[in-house]
């Protein structure tokens, strides 16, 4: 829907009057702001020009998603390697006694 001809208000928005509905106004700050609302699991989150924003207002740029993603891919790889890649320690005991401290038993 290209409404740049039309002030980027839908057909059921005749210029220079109020907002009629809801609705319009949506499709307005869709297609003017690439406003986006969420739903399901990600209700609360909308899309704002190019960026993620999340319920709280944090933006998440398209570079700060794919590093935060690379990220917690890279510790999960870590952790496997980690886990699968782990020696039992060998059970070790170092006794250092002095020769005199030894006592009655050294005869």
């Amino acid at each position: 829907m290209d409404l740049s001809a039309s002030g980027h208000r839908p057909p059921c928005w005749p210029a220079g009057q109020p907002c009629p509905n809801a609705c319009a106004a949506q499709v307005r700050d869709l297609v003017a702001r690439n406003h986006v609302k969420l739903s399901g699991p990600w209700a609360g989150w909308r899309l704002a020009g190019r960026d993620l924003v999340s319920p709280e207002g944090i933006r998440f740029s398209p570079e700060r998603l794919r590093g935060l993603a690379w990220r917690q891919e890279a510790e999960e790889r870590l952790a496997h390697i980690r886990a699968t890649h782990r020696r039992p320690e060998p059970l070790v005991t170092v006794i250092r006694v002095r020769q005199n401290e030894i006592g009655p038993l050294a005869s």
